[in-house]
């Protein structure tokens, strides 16, 4: 298992489209992405996102971290 380093809320969102997420909108400092089969996600669109809310993130999309890490 690889190691979560603190990234952007918007590299982070960048990572995800990459698996098929697409921007809906934004909500204050929150952007919502979409995916039609897998739940919607919440990203802080913060300088640094914690590992715990990163690794949450990931639980909740089914992306393992070494896949998210490959596209980092």
């Amino acid at each position: 298992m690889g190691i979560l380093t603190n990234i952007s809320g918007k590299k982070g969102v960048k990572i995800f489209c990459n698996f098929g997420y697409v921007v809906d909108h934004q909500t204050g400092s929150h952007i919502i992405l979409y995916h039609p089969n897998k739940p919607t996600l919440s990203v802080p669109n913060h300088r640094e996102l914690a590992p715990g809310l990163l690794r949450s993130l990931l639980r909740k999309s089914g992306i393992s971290v070494d896949e998210f890490i490959k596209f980092k």
